[in-house]
């Protein structure tokens, strides 16, 4: 990528695609700077009120050391910010899930990172993309200092430690959730089973559902019926007359069994004659 050009020193600096270059500083000692890229956020296709068009920074090149709480007193300069977003890469706003523990929730990757920035007024974002390039961007401070290296390590370490009474209590809060979906679930299906059941001449009550809400006519017992009626139809039909010599031997069968209701219904009408025979003395 070509060199960002700067108009002069006091002005941001635009490069192609849109993107505002801001530049990044560890400390205010540091001699090395980290380059962020910012954008106003606006795709057409997403519709996620987490993700306001008019008040989302989008921001790439994220470092591994800024944390949601680090990038949000980062941007807070430039207006008061309503909440951050960290990603592994630009993508659709996911949704929310419930709140879990952290003992429950898997680890982030440690790896450059892409930032949704949400502020409470729009004029965050125009301050954002108007902030000079020469006046870089102060990550860890006197007043919010944030570690790394050798005392992140230490500190990630002794916070590994589990209280055991800290992880029952999310334990049982976790199954508490859990028991009371279970049990939900549990209801609403009895529920769909009472209205399914058939009366005494096999008839089943269908109701109207909700929009989107396909109705069941049919209950279990009767789906169940109707499937071992086709199946036992479908083994019935199967290799039935399928080689010539098993449709002539069925032919043949069939004639030999006509002769011999034919022979019986003969004897029996002739039996009937004879017993209706007339005899005055």
């Amino acid at each position: 990528m070509a060199a960002p050009t700067k108009e002069n020193a006091s002005s941001a600096c635009v490069i192609p695609g849109g993107f505002t270059v801001l530049s990044m500083k560890f400390s205010s000692s540091s001699s090395a700077q980290h380059q962020l890229c910012v954008k106003e956020h606006r795709v057409r296709a997403e519709s996620s009120t987490e993700r306001p068009t008019d008040r989302t920074l989008f921001v790439l090149n994220v470092p591994p050391y800024c944390s949601q709480s680090v990038v949000k007193d980062l941007f807070s300069q430039f207006g008061p910010v309503h909440h951050v977003e960290l990603t592994e890469k630009p993508g659709a706003a996911q949704e929310q899930q419930l709140n879990l523990s952290r003992y429950f929730t898997p680890l982030q990757k440690q790896s450059f990172k892409v930032a949704y920035v949400v502020f409470k007024h729009s004029s965050g974002v125009a301050a954002a993309k108007a902030h000079p390039y020469d006046s870089p961007l102060i990550v860890s401070t006197e007043e919010k200092p944030v570690k790394t290296g050798l005392k992140k390590w230490i500190c990630e370490y002794k916070q590994s430690f589990i209280k055991p009474e800290l992880l029952q209590e999310a334990v049982d809060d976790f199954m508490s959730q859990y028991d009371k979906k279970k049990e939900e679930e549990a209801e609403l299906q009895k529920k769909e089973a009472e209205e399914q059941q058939e009366d005494e001449e096999g008839w089943v009550k269908v109701t109207k559902g909700g929009k989107g809400v396909k109705s069941r006519p049919h209950s279990e017992t009767a789906n169940q019926r109707a499937l071992q009626k086709e199946h036992s139809k479908r083994k019935r039909k199967e290799l039935l007359n399928f080689y010539s010599w098993q449709h002539r031997n069925s032919k043949r069968e069939h004639i030999a069994e006509l002769r011999r209701k034919f022979e019986e219904d003969k004897q029996r009408i002739a039996l009937l004659r004879a017993q209706r025979k007339f005899r005055p003395y």
